[in-house]
C-alpha cells in the first residue's frame, strides 16, 4: 500500500486505456469478475453473435458499451454475470462475400467449384476478421468470454437446432408449402417477412408504370359504342403484364364508363375505371369539350360519362389477352397440362382493391404477388406458368430474373402454348437491370449505369404505345422492397418451401411479449408488436449451400421423417443400410460415438452440405428418402442461442428447465434486429418453450455521421474504431456515446463531441484529483485518521455528501431501469457542478490553509470520499479512468483491497446523510450566483470588482432559505450586501408576454383580448402567478386560464441596475462602482496575476515570496489599503513599491504595472 497519492501529470486517456488493460490482463480480472461471485445470484446476458466476415465498425463500439454497462454494473451489484461471446457464421453474409472472393455466383457451384470446396472457403472466410473483432473487444473493454465461444457452425449447435425443430414438427408447426414468397434473384434465395423488414429495405424507387388498355369481349351496350371499349389497369411492374390473367375489381367500388381517346394514337376509345379516380386521368376542364371537336395532339383531351357500375356489375366480363406471348395452363396432380386460356382473362372481385391510385381495377398475375394468387385461386383463375424440359411449372421469369429461354422450355408446351414469333424478342430478358451481369462488374454493381440503361419495362411499354395497348406511360416514385444483403430489387415468386406455423402462436407471442421490458417502451408496443399483430408464417427455407441443412428427409410419396438429434440420425442410417439404400454408416467410419458429447468427438462428424445430402433413409414403408435440400433461416441459428449455446437438452438440461440461466434478464442489440434477432428469439421461446427468452431488451438506434447521414466507406464518413481509441482512449467514446443521446435514438457521431468529453467531464474529474492529491499528500492525509462525525463538518460538506448520496440512489434507479443516459448525465453534473464548481471552488482555502486542523481533515476526507464513489459510479459506462481514480485512491488508503473497482460493491446511499432542504438552499444559491456573475458578464464587469448590492424579490420560504446561503452568495458574487425584497416593490418592475403559439391555440379568436390583458397584468397578478403556477384573466365577463408556461416573466433593467429572471427567481445587480470598489477590485485582481506568477515560476505551494512592484496613480493606493489582505493570499513575506528592472509585466484595465517576485 503506497502510503502517497499518485500524483498525476496532463490527462492521456490513450495510455490510461493501455495501462490499465495491461493491469486486468496481468490479474486475470474479467475470469475474477466470476469467480468471486460465485454462489451469488445470477444476471443472464445473452451476446447477440456478429459475423467476423467483416470488419468492426463505431456502431459495434455504441452496442457493445450498452451492453459492457449493465454487465459491469451487475456484477458490482454483487451478481455472477457469465458473458459468453458467440459468432454467427451462416448465411448470405458469408456466402456473398466468398463468392464475390473467389469470382464466382451461385450458378457455379456444383459446377466450376463443389459445393466441399465452397463451403470450405465459407467456413474459413467467416472467422477471417476474427483477430480485429477480439482487438477491438479488448480495446474498448468489452468483457465477454472469447476464448470459449458458441459458434453457429459447429456440429453441437447445429444439433440442438434440429432438436428445436423437431419439437416445432411433432408440433404440426413446422409444415412445407407452395406459395409465393419474397425472393432474392441477387442472392439466389427466398427471404422471409423479417428479412424483408429489416430497416431500409423498403425503398423509394422511380420506375416507368403503365396503364394497360384491356379489350373488352363482351361490352355492355353503353361501352360499345364509341371506339373500342377496353378496361385500363395500372401496374409498376410492366414486365409482369405478360402473365397477365385476371383483372380484379372492388364489389363495393363505383366505376365508369368513358368516352374519349387515346392521347398517343389519337383512336376512339370507350374506357372503364373507379369513379373516386376520375380526375386523376381526365382534366376536368376537358369535360365540356365536344368529342367530335378532338384533334389528335389536342393537351386537352375530350370525355363523356356515359354509364356507371358497382364493381359487382363488372365480374364475369372477359377481354383479350393483353400480350400473348404464353397460354395459360391448368396442370392436374399427375403434372399433366392443358390450355386454360378459356379459364382465364375475365374480370374477378377483391376485397383489397383501393381507390388511392392507379385506376381502381388491379392487373392479376398470380404467380408474382401473394394477394394476386389468393384472388384468382377463389375466382378459379388459371395461372400463367411455362412447362420446362423436366416437366415442371414454372413462373415466366427464372430464378436469376430473366424470361426462360425456349431451348429450356418442353417442346410440347412451346408448340401449343407459346406464340414463338412474339417471345423470341424477351426471351433470356432481365426483367431488372439490378439482375442483369452485365451491370456486375469485378463484383461491383454499377446503379447508376443499370439506371441509365433502358429497362426491359421500358421495353414492354413503348411496344404496348405502338400496339396502342397503353393509356398511359410515366415514371413514378414508389416504395419497393431490396433484399437486405445485395442492396438489390427482389420478385415475389412462387416456392416450395418449409414455413414454421407461427401464426399459430401469434396470440401467445403477443401476451408474453406484454410481460417484457423494451426500452424504449415504444419499440415494444409499436415496431415489435405491430409486427406480430401482422404476423405471417415464417419461411424457414434457403436454396443455399453454408448453413444449417433442414433436417428433414422425405420420399417421393411424401412420407417423411424429422430428425432431432445425431444420434436419432445414427440410428435411422442403420436402418437404411439393412434396408440396402446405405452400404455403410458414415458416421460409425468417422469414430463418431453417439451420447457423448464433447467437442473431440463431434468434430469428427460435419452436419452440413453436401455430407448430409449424401445420406439415404428408409421410410416407414420402406420407401427411400433423401433429404429436402434447404437450409434454414440464419435468423433461426441465432434465435436458437439461449439452448444451442449450451448444447441443450443434450448438455446443461437443468440449467435451462431450472430457469437458472434462462431466459436472458437482458439482451441488447440495434433497431435492425428487431424484426430479427429479437423476433426469432421471441418465436422459438414462445413455440418450443411456452416462454419468453429476455426480460430486458435495449433496441439501440444508428450511429450516424455528424449531419446525420449514414456511415460508409464509400462516403467516405466511417469512422475507424481503432484509430479513435488509439487517438482519444475507449473511456471518451463510451462515455460520448452514453451520454449524448439516449441508446435507442439515433446518435450522430461528432469526434469534436468526444474531445468535449474528454475536456469537460474526464478533465474536470483529472483536474480535482490533481488538486487533492498533491495537497493531501503535503499533509499526510491516508485517510488513517478516525471519521470526523458529518454532523460536525462544515455545512458545505454536509451539503456535498447529501448530493452524492442523493446522486448514488439517483444513478442506482437508473442503471436498474436500463437508463445510462440519465445515469452519466446525472454523474456529469455533479462532477461539473456541484464537486469540481462548487464544492472544490469554494473549499480551496480549507486544503491549502496552514496546519492540519480537523476542519481540512473534514474537507479531505469529504473530497476523497466523493471521488471514490464517483469512481465507482461512473465505472460501469467508463471503465478504465474509473479504474484508475479508483485504484490511485483505495492503494494509499487501504479502504478497499479489490484488484480493481470492477470488482468492487457498488455504492449504497445512506438516507440518513441526505438533507434535501440543505440540497434546495444550495441549489438555489448556485442559481443565485450563476444569475448575478452573468449579469456581470452582461456589462463586462469582472469577478474580481466588488460592487455593493445585490437585491431578490422573494416571499417568505425563499428568503429563510437564501438568508441560510447569503454569506456564501455575497462572496460568489462578490457584493457587499443581498437585500430581499419582499412583496411589490417600485424598483423591481415585472412584465408578461404572450407565447403566442402555445396560447393562439389555446384561445383562437380570443387570442387578441388575451394578449391585451396579459400585456395589462398588475404586479400583484404577476406574483399570483408566479406563485400558484395559474391565473385566470377576466375578457370582459368571459374567464381565460393561463398557466406560467404560455407566457414569458421579465423585468427590464433600471438606470444603475442589470436585472435577470429565471423561472420564480429575479435578481437585479448594482452596477455603480464607487472609489472604494474600485481600489478593492485592483487589490484582488493584483492577487490573481501574483498567483499566476508563482505558478508559472515553478513555486512549491508552501514558498514564501518576497513583491515588488511600479508605482502607478492607479493602484499605489489600492496596494498601500490592502496590503495585508495581498501578502496573506499570495504568502509574500513583503510587498514594496519601487523601481523595477526585468520584471513581469502586469496589465490592468487601462494601466500596466511591472513586477519582480522572488522566493525567500
Amino acid at each position: 500500500m503506497s502510503k502517497k497519492f499518485a500524483e498525476l501529470s496532463q490527462l492521456n486517456l490513450s495510455q490510461v486505456n493501455k495501462e490499465v488493460l495491461a493491469k486486468w490482463d496481468e490479474n486475470d480480472v474479467f475470469s475474477k469478475s466470476m469467480t468471486e461471485r460465485e454462489g451469488c445470484p445470477s444476471f443472464v446476458f445473452y451476446e447477440g453473435p456478429p459475423s467476423a466476415n467483416g470488419m468492426p465498425g463505431i456502431h459495434h463500439v455504441m452496442a457493445r458499451t450498452i451492453k459492457d454497462t449493465f454487465c459491469r454494473y451487475k456484477t458490482m451489484k454483487g451478481f455472477q454475470v457469465k458473458r459468453k461471446a458467440g459468432w454467427d457464421t451462416h448465411g448470405l453474409p458469408v456466402e456473398l462475400g466468398v463468392e464475390k472472393a473467389l469470382g464466382i455466383t451461385k450458378e457455379d457451384i456444383g459446377k466450376t467449384i463443389s459445393v466441399a470446396e465452397y463451403n470450405a472457403a465459407c467456413r474459413k472466410d467467416v472467422m477471417k476478421f476474427t483477430k480485429e473483432w477480439t482487438d477491438l473487444t479488448h480495446k474498448m473493454g468489452y468483457w465477454v468470454d472469447l476464448d470459449d465461444p458458441y459458434i453457429t457452425y459447429d456440429n453441437r449447435y447445429i444439433e440442438t437446432l434440429w432438436w428445436l425443430l423437431k419439437q416445432l414438427y411433432n408440433k404440426n408447426l413446422l409444415y412445407k408449402g407452395y406459395t409465393i414468397q419474397p425472393y432474392s434473384p441477387a442472392a439466389g434465395t427466398g427471404l422471409s417477412s423479417h428479412e424483408l423488414n429489416q430497416p431500409g429495405c423498403y425503398r423509394d424507387v422511380k420506375d416507368t408504370t403503365v396503364i394497360g388498355q384491356f379489350k373488352m369481349k363482351n361490352p355492355k351496350p353503353e361501352m360499345a359504342e364509341w371506339g373500342t371499349p377496353y378496361f385500363i389497369a395500372w401496374t409498376t411492374t410492366p414486365w409482369t403484364l405478360p402473365s397477365n390473367v385476371a383483372l380484379c375489381v372492388g364489389p363495393k367500388i363505383d366505376y365508369v364508363a368513358v368516352q374519349t381517346y387515346n392521347a398517343y394514337s389519337g383512336e376512339k376509345m370507350t374506357v372503364v375505371l373507379a369513379k373516386p379516380l376520375l380526375n386523376m386521368h381526365f382534366n376536368p376542364k376537358a369535360a365540356e369539350l365536344a368529342l367530335e371537336d378532338y384533334k389528335p395532339g389536342d393537351k386537352l383531351v375530350p370525355f363523356k360519362v356515359v354509364g356507371e357500375y358497382k364493381g359487382t356489375d363488372l365480374v364475369g366480363m372477359e377481354y383479350e389477352q393483353l400480350l400473348p406471348w404464353v397460354k395459360p395452363v391448368s396442370v392436374d396432380e399427375k403434372g399433366n397440362w392443358t390450355d386454360a386460356s378459356a379459364q382465364a382473362f375475365r374480370v374477378i372481385p377483391g376485397d383489397y382493391v383501393t381507390t388511392e391510385d392507379g385506376t381502381g381495377i388491379v392487373h392479376i398475375a398470380p404467380t408474382f404477388g401473394a394477394d394476386d394468387a389468393f384472388v384468382a385461386k377463389a375466382a378459379g383463375i388459371p395461372a400463367l406458368y411455362m412447362i420446362n424440359k423436366k416437366g415442371e411449372t414454372r413462373p415466366m421469369v427464372d430464378l436469376t430474373g430473366k424470361f426462360y429461354l425456349m431451348e429450356e422450355l418442353d417442346e410440347n408446351f412451346l408448340a401449343t402454348c407459346v406464340n414463338q414469333e412474339l417471345y423470341k424478342n424477351y426471351e433470356g430478358r432481365w426483367v431488372k437491370n439490378a439482375y442483369d451481369p452485365q451491370f456486375t462488374v469485378d463484383n461491383k454493381y454499377d446503379e447508376k449505369a443499370a439506371q441509365a440503361a433502358e429497362s426491359l419495362d421500358i421495353f414492354i411499354c413503348l411496344n404496348m404505345k405502338a400496339e396502342n395497348k397503353a393509356f398511359k406511360i410515366e415514371k413514378h416514385v414508389h416504395n419497393y422492397p431490396h433484399c437486405w444483403r445485395t442492396d438489390k430489387p427482389v420478385l415475389y415468386y412462387p416456392l416450395d418451401s418449409w414455413f414454421i406455423r407461427s401464426t399459430a402462436a401469434k396470440e401467445r407471442m403477443i401476451e408474453l411479449n406484454k410481460t417484457i421490458n423494451w426500452k424504449p417502451e415504444s419499440t415494444g408496443t409499436g415496431r415489435f408488436g405491430k409486427w406480430l399483430e401482422n404476423l405471417n408464417d415464417w419461411n424457414l427455407s434457403r436454396s443455399r449451400y453454408w448453413g444449417t441443412p433442414l433436417p428433414i428427409w422425405r420420399s417421393e410419396d411424401g412420407e417423411e421423417i424429422c430428425i432431432g438429434s445425431v444420434e436419432e440420425l445414427y440410428n435411422e442410417i442403420e436402418k437404411a443400410i439393412a434396408a440396402g439404400f446405405m452400404t455403410a454408416n458414415p458416421y460409425k467410419e468417422m469414430g463418431f460415438e453417439p451420447g457423448v458429447y464433447n467437442k473431440e468427438n463431434y468434430d469428427k462428424i460435419d452436419l452440413h452440405r453436401p455430407y448430409v445430402d449424401d445420406i439415404t433413409l428408409v421410410s416407414a414403408s420402406g420407401k427411400p428418402m433423401k433429404r429436402e435440400l434447404d437450409l434454414i433461416d440464419v435468423w433461426f441459428d441465432s434465435g436458437a442461442m439461449p439452448y444451442a449455446q449450451l448444447h441443450y437438452p443434450f448438455e446443461n438440461k437443468e440449467i435451462v428447465d431450472n430457469r437458472s440461466y434462462y431466459p436472458a434478464d437482458f439482451i441488447a442489440e440495434g433497431v435492425d434486429q428487431t424484426r430479427g434477432w429479437f423476433f426469432t428469439l421471441h418465436a422459438i421461446a414462445t413455440m418450443v418453450f411456452d416462454s419468453i427468452s429476455y426480460k430486458n431488451v435495449i433496441s439501440n438506434g444508428l450511429v450516424l455521421d455528424k449531419n446525420g447521414n449514414k456511415m460508409s466507406k464509400r462516403l467516405g464518413n466511417a469512422v475507424d474504431p481503432f484509430g479513435a481509441i488509439e487517438q482519444y482512449g475507449s473511456d471518451p467514446l463510451r462515455w460520448y456515446m452514453i451520454t449524448n443521446a439516449s441508446p435507442w435514438d439515433n446518435l450522430k457521431f461528432d469526434v469534436d463531441g468526444v474531445v468535449e468529453v474528454t475536456r469537460k467531464f474526464f478533465g474536470t474529474l483529472h483536474n480535482t484529483y490533481k488538486f487533492f492529491a498533491p495537497y493531501a499528500n503535503l499533509d499526510g492525509f491516508t485517510y488513517a485518521e478516525a471519521e470526523v462525525p458529518v454532523a460536525e463538518r462544515p455545512e458545505i460538506d454536509r451539503w456535498i455528501l447529501s448530493e452524492l448520496n442523493s446522486l448514488i440512489k439517483e444513478v442506482d434507479a437508473c442503471y436498474a431501469d436500463y437508463e445510462p443516459t440519465k445515469a452519466g448525465r446525472l454523474i456529469n453534473d455533479f462532477v461539473n457542478d456541484n464537486l469540481s464548481n462548487w464544492y472544490v471552488r469554494l473549499c480551496r482555502k480549507r486544503f491549502w490553509g496552514a496546519g492540519y486542523t480537523e476542519d481540512k481533515l473534514a474537507a479531505y476526507q469529504t473530497l476523497y470520499v466523493c471521488l471514490e464513489t464517483v469512481a465507482k459510479l461512473m465505472a460501469p459506462i467508463a471503465p478504465f479512468y474509473a479504474d484508475k481514480l479508483y485504484m490511485d485512491l483505495v492503494r494509499t488508503t487501504g479502504r478497499d483491497t479489490v484488484a480493481s473497482v470492477h470488482l468492487a460493491q457498488f455504492p449504497v446511499c445512506d438516507a440518513t446523510l441526505v438533507d434535501k432542504e440543505l440540497e434546495v438552499r444550495m441549489e438555489m444559491a448556485q442559481k443565485v450566483s450563476s444569475m448575478g456573475l452573468a449579469l456581470r458578464k452582461k456589462v463586462n464587469i469582472i469577478v474580481k470588482q466588488p460592487l455593493q448590492k445585490l437585491m431578490i424579490p422573494v416571499d417568505t420560504e425563499m428568503k429563510a432559505r437564501l438568508e441560510a446561503v447569503k454569506p456564501l452568495i455575497m462572496n460568489e458574487v462578490n457584493v457587499k450586501e443581498i437585500d430581499f425584497v419582499e412583496g411589490a416593490s417600485d424598483i423591481l418592475v415585472k412584465k408578461v408576454k404572450c407565447n403566442f403559439k402555445i396560447l393562439g391555440k389555446k384561445f383562437g379568436a380570443l387570442m387578441k383580448q388575451v394578449a391585451a390583458s396579459v400585456t395589462a397584468m398588475s404586479q400583484e397578478q404577476i406574483a399570483e402567478l408566479e406563485s400558484a403556477g395559474r391565473l385566470t384573466l377576466d375578457l370582459n365577463g368571459t374567464p381565460a386560464e393561463i398557466e406560467i408556461g404560455e407566457v414569458e416573466i421579465y423585468s427590464e433593467d433600471i438606470p444603475g441596475w442589470v436585472v435577470a429572471n429565471e423561472g420564480i427567481l429575479t435578481v437585479a445587480l448594482d452596477v455603480t462602482i464607487t472609489d472604494e470598489l474600485r481600489r478593492e477590485g485592483v487589490a484582488r485582481e493584483l492577487v490573481s496575476k501574483i498567483q499566476n506568477i508563482r505558478k508559472s515560476s515553478g513555486f512549491e505551494i508552501s514558498d514564501r515570496i518576497a513583491v515588488v512592484l511600479t508605482s502607478n496613480e492607479n493602484s499605489d493606493a489600492a496596494i498601500e489599503e490592502h496590503k495585508a489582505y495581498i501578502c496573506n493570499q499570495v504568502l509574500a513575506d513583503s510587498l514594496t513599491i519601487g523601481e523595477v528592472t526585468g520584471g513581469v509585466d502586469l496589465e490592468f484595465d487601462g494601466f500596466v504595472l511591472m513586477a519582480v517576485v522572488n522566493k525567500n
